[in-house]
């Protein structure tokens, strides 16, 4: 820790403090930044204007720790923040995630500047300790060893009026040997299914019309309680919630992916037809070394039931190009797989050593010239599959809900953007009649690119719902505030399908 004789003494500010939170790594950093902003709101803080660049009274860094150069990318930020903090001592920063779960006391030791550090378990504690560290005038370094309250019981600041994230687990009982997330987030806990679909009802009474159950592996839920078929179950209860359109979950892990939840997905009404299912390797030998509870032939197994129960499913996925020891005939395993499966998305990655792995100290580490000619023959597969795959949607009359800021050239083509209901992107003209987010289309599609499809021609139908409503209202009272911050990839609200070359997100589970 610094000493006092160290820091600048802090100073009065007139009005609330401002906050700004960059958020890197998986969904469930995602879901904890809109956590965090709901704390330092409860807090009296106040979002700093969009594009703020490190102005904002308290600068909160939600970090990830799976990727190699993630210490590098955090202590470049702070580096830019250095000079911006000595010119002004009332500001402070903040580092939390798995990073920080990972390196405590060693962020303090290379930024002295930085003035908390929280660990993943811990979050609710980040007001109390911005305003310790201000009075004591030293960095506050606090890192619980298990979960103190389950983060769904923190105030949320949500991203999206109309879809929203719905945490049922956190932590993770598996043993990959390339992902350090067990070691930082421990053990799965599972929450009550009473609470969950509490949460779910509240959210539907505010407005929220699309809902994502997020859990490190989901589908393993109910461990905690004794109860195999607790997902399916729980899958089904949502059905049962009036309001409530779309139902989405994310991420499955094969090993525990059952027929019974295969069963509640076709059968309850708004289960969206999208499954994102980690492959990881199509190799059996890769597979075993990756310590992945699965084979080829079962993986395979799974999506045939899935196309099977849900002809219109689009199935989706995560793939680690050079693990230690992969060789040749492993990658053309993988190879295969991707052509049998057919994807619509796949989330690739080059195999990166991740500090504190098993896998990191294995033999047989691959040159990097081969990952990388591998993982563009990859690539260059996929994305003909994710071309021919979409150009089947054409001629198909799909509803879409409404999407906010996902379509970047809307403005300019006079078009509107929106998700189908197997999460695919369609951008689509828009109409005369107005068109909130969270309101509901219907459009056929006309021309189908790689990563996005487009509907052209006019929309067929506007259903105006409770969701574009809460929409509509939320912004009328936005408008009275400072214009909010983005909190980093990916967005918040509907989970959004990356293209192949995509090398964000954690691709651990």
């Amino acid at each position: 820790m610094t000493s006092s004789s160290d820091r600048s003494p802090a100073v009065d500010v007139q009005g609330p403090k401002s906050y700004e939170i960059r958020t890197y790594g998986c969904q469930m950093n995602v879901h904890d930044s809109e956590r965090l902003a709901g704390l330092l709101e409860d807090a009296g803080y106040v979002r700093a204007p969009e594009g703020a660049d490190g102005e904002a009274d308290v600068v909160v860094f939600n970090t990830c720790a799976v990727r190699e150069n993630a210490d590098n990318r955090l202590y470049g930020n702070l580096g830019h923040l250095a000079p911006m903090k000595a010119k002004r001592p009332g500001m402070q920063i903040a580092v939390g995630g798995c990073l920080a779960q990972k390196d405590r006391d060693t962020i303090v030791k290379r930024a002295p500047w930085v003035d908390v550090v929280f660990g993943t378990h811990n979050i609710g504690k980040l007001p109390v300790l911005l305003e310790r560290a201000r009075v004591q005038e030293e960095a506050q370094v606090e890192i619980a060893e298990s979960l103190e309250a389950f983060p769904s019981t923190l105030p949320t600041r949500r991203e999206s009026a109309y879809a929203a994230w719905v945490s049922i687990s956190v932590g993770c009982n598996n043993t990959c040997t390339f992902c350090i997330v067990p070691a930082l987030r421990g053990k799965e806990k599972d929450r009550r299914p009473g609470d969950i679909l509490a949460e779910v009802e509240a959210l539907v009474a505010e407005g929220v019309s699309e809902i994502t159950l997020l859990g490190q592996n989901v589908n393993a839920y109910g461990s905690d309680i004794g109860d195999r078929e607790a997902f399916s179950k729980l899958l089904r209860a949502c059905g049962a919630i009036e309001g409530l359109e779309r139902v989405r979950f994310t991420s499955p892990h094969p090993r525990d992916f059952t027929d019974d939840v295969i069963a509640a997905m076709a059968e309850t009404p708004n289960a969206m037809p999208q499954l994102h299912m980690p492959l990881q390797s199509g190799s059996d030998t890769v597979l075993k070394a990756m310590r992945r509870s699965y084979r080829q032939e079962r993986y395979l197994g799974i999506i045939e039931k899935v196309r099977a129960a849900i002809p219109h499913a689009a199935i989706t996925t995560d793939i680690i190009v050079g693990f230690p020891g992969e060789t040749e005939e492993d990658f053309e395993q993988t190879l295969h797989v991707v052509r049998e499966a057919r994807f619509a998305q796949a989330f690739t990655f080059q195999y990166s050593k991740r500090p504190g792995t098993p896998a990191a100290e294995m033999e047989d580490q691959i040159p990097k010239e081969v990952v990388q000619a591998r993982y563009e023959r990859l690539v260059a597969l996929q994305e003909e599959i994710s071309w021919e795959e979409n150009k089947k949607q054409v001629g198909r009359t799909l509803e879409l809900m409404v999407a906010e800021g996902e379509g970047r050239k809307d403005g300019t083509t006079h078009r509107l953007s929106g998700r189908a209901p197997d999460n695919r992107l369609v951008h689509f003209t828009e109409p005369e009649q107005d068109v909130r987010p969270g309101d509901v289309v219907t459009v056929e599609v006309t021309y189908a690119a790689p990563h996005h499809l487009l509907a052209e021609g006019p929309v067929l139908d506007v259903r105006r719902t409770r969701a574009g409503d809460a929409w509509e209202k939320r912004t009328a009272a936005e408008a009275a505030k400072p214009a909010g911050v983005m909190l980093g990839l990916p967005r918040v609200g509907v989970p959004e399908p990356l293209p192949v070359a995509a090398n964000s997100g954690c691709g651990c589970d």
